[in-house]
This record gives structure tokens, C-alpha cells and sequence, in this order.
């Protein structure tokens, strides 16, 4: 998502892969010039119907959102490899796993990794061996069974969820944290 809510809910950057760009920095679209303003900058300008222009160069300052046609941001492959190799669960949520690369991107984790749909439905399934979530068990073999799905709302499931893992505690106080936190910024 573009949308900056990692880094509001205090996810730190070197955890966080923009694959489709944000809107936390912007860049001058000049070749040349590439000059970078602050969010607030640009924010300022759009919401005070202002088309944002570098001070540099005046070429448009576009947010670092990635477009339909254009390519996705180094750091996205960078960390392709090594994140999925690593990973030891896979949780999937809101999403309709129809945009490539991303849909194609559950199957890049180890054969053994457990996999977690929360979805409001069942999206990328398996039609062949090894290719999507397999939920019913049909492609295991002498697998065992990895992938699992909770349908309805993602707020309801991950809390669903931390109840099941007795984190209900922890994670209703970094809700409290984190509003406390909003409040004192916007005072």
C-alpha cells in the first residue's frame, strides 16, 4: 500500500518494502534534477490546490508511487531472495492476489513454510502442484499440510489471532501506545 500506515503504526523503514512506492517522499521528475522534498512539503501543496513544482529546476514533484507501466523500486527485488528464504511464516491479508508480481509472490517462500490467508475470500488458489495456497490439501502429497485460511474481516481475524497466541495483552497496550502516541503529535 502507498498509503504510509507502516510507518504511522511505527514500523521501522529498514523493515518495510514500498513495493508499490509512497507517498513518504517525493522526488523533482526532472531527469537531471531528481531533487527530493518531504511528505509534508508535498502535502502542503496539494491539499492547498497547489501543483507541486521543484524550486530547483521547476519540473513536477511527484510522491514515490509507483504507476501502472512503471518499474518497481530496486529495493523490492534487493530483498526478494533473501526475505522469502527466510521466511518462517507467510501471512497474507486483504487482497485479491490478482496484480503479478505480487499474486505469484506466496510461492516464493521454502515448501515448508506455513502460509495464512486472512481474506475476506478465497483467492490464489492452487491449480496445479506447487503454484498458490493449497488449502484443501489437494497438492500435499507427502507434504505436510501448510496453508491455512481465516475468512472475514483482517481487523477481527488479527485479533482473533493474537488471542489464540495470548498476545491479546501486548497487542491491545500497543494500540493504546500508539493512540497516546497520535494524540500528543496532534496536539
Amino acid at each position: 500500500n502507498i498509503d504510509c500506515l507502516e510507518r504511522v503504526a511505527g514500523v521501522e523503514s529498514d523493515l518495510i518494502v514500498e513495493a508499490h512506492g509512497s507517498f513518504h517522499a517525493a522526488h523533482c521528475i526532472g531527469n537531471k534534477c531528481r531533487k527530493e522534498f518531504p511528505q509534508d512539503w508535498v502535502r502542503e501543496k496539494i491539499f492547498n490546490d497547489s501543483i507541486p513544482h521543484c524550486d530547483k529546476c521547476n519540473s513536477l514533484v511527484k510522491p514515490d508511487i509507483t504507476f501502472f507501466g512503471e518499474g518497481l523500486p530496486a529495493r523490492f527485488f534487493d530483498l526478494l531472495e533473501g526475505d522469502f528464504a527466510s521466511c518462517d511464516l507467510l501471512i497474507v491479508m486483504g487482497t485479491s492476489l490478482q496484480v503479478h508480481p505480487f499474486a505469484a509472490l506466496i510461492n516464493e517462500v521454502q515448501s515448508t513454510t506455513p502460509r495464512l490467508l486472512i481474506n475476506r475470500e478465497r483467492v490464489g488458489e492452487s491449480k496445479t502442484r506447487g503454484m498458490g495456497f493449497d488449502f484443501d490439501g489437494s497438492f500435499a502429497g507427502s507434504m505436510p499440510h501448510r496453508d491455512a485460511l481465516v475468512l472475514g474481516d483482517c481487523d477481527e481475524a488479527c485479533l482473533l489471532l493474537a488471542d489464540r497466541l495470548d498476545w491479546t495483552d501486548e497487542l491491545l497496550g500497543l494500540r493504546a501506545a500508539f493512540i497516546d502516541k497520535q494524540k500528543l503529535e496532534h496536539i
